[in-house]
């Protein structure tokens, strides 16, 4: 039988969510923590993937168990995972619904401080600008919704099978004191570092270092090669994943709290 983990994690000391051999990731601590429990090995799979450092709030992956177990197995595996990683609930699914291609849509935030803060460090990023063109960044943010290519805004778009994404929505915020900015975005898909991109230019923009026009410019001809600068991944989360037959708020209230003031 098929079962969805819906799960939250800090990915600052994680190589992203995806196993490969130049460092830890969430996936490898998840599928040791199960294949332990199981006394078998587990494999899981994602709904997508995390750069290195990038955090998730929401999270799903699916896994297959031949019979169903007769203990409380998320009591264990929590008690298995580190502090930094979580499982909020494990749903039992009808059929084979697929974690990662059956997602229509996923939200991330990107968090922004602009001074020193030994509390915001591993959770917003850094970026000590004291005026923001805010209404340029959201004259850029708008834009997104008018086109579908991104392989510009991709960091290897060539690994892609296509790089056409349906962005929905996309707003930045700023709170009352303008030393705090989030930045939204929704789609039914992203590409490799495509967020953190997006928000590297939104901050040029706000800085004065880039025109609208300019960006636009690349969703125009998005076959042109540009300067690909990513935003700092400890800013970004992904925060919500839906599905046409699933579609819960996260558990975890750390983002909304981040969130508070701005928008």
């Amino acid at each position: 039988m098929r079962y969805f983990f819906h799960s939250g994690y800090l990915g600052t000391n994680y190589s992203g969510w995806q196993k490969h051999p130049d460092g830890l990731s969430v996936q490898q601590v998840l599928e040791e923590a199960l294949s332990q429990i199981f006394k078998t090995p587990m494999y899981i799979t994602g709904c997508g993937r995390t750069d290195a450092q990038v955090h998730a709030s929401q999270f799903f992956f699916h896994m297959d168990a031949e019979q169903e177990w007769d203990y409380d197995l998320l009591f264990r595996l929590n008690k298995l995972l580190p502090d930094d990683i979580a499982v909020f609930d494990i749903i039992p699914m009808e059929g084979l619904p697929h974690a990662r291609f059956d997602a229509v849509e996923r939200s991330y935030d990107y968090f922004i401080h602009t001074y020193k803060d030994p509390f915001l460090g591993g959770f917003s990023a850094f970026y000590p600008v004291k005026n923001w063109y805010i209404d340029q960044m959201q004259r850029a943010a708008n834009l997104l919704l008018q086109y579908n290519d991104y392989h510009a805004f991709c960091k290897m778009p060539d690994r892609n099978e296509h790089t056409i994404c349906n962005i929905t929505s996309a707003r930045v915020y700023m709170n009352a004191k303008g030393d705090r900015l989030r930045f939204s975005i929704s789609a039914n898909r992203f590409l490799g570092r495509m967020v953190r991109i997006i928000t590297g230019k939104l901050i040029d923009i706000g800085t004065g270092t880039l025109s609208v026009d300019e960006f636009e410019h690349y969703l125009i001809h998005p076959q042109e090669t540009q300067l690909i600068k990513p935003a700092y991944p400890q800013g970004l989360y992904l925060s919500r994943i839906r599905y046409p037959y699933l579609d819960i708020p996260s558990k975890s209230e750390f983002v909304p709290m981040l969130a508070e003031g701005l928008g």
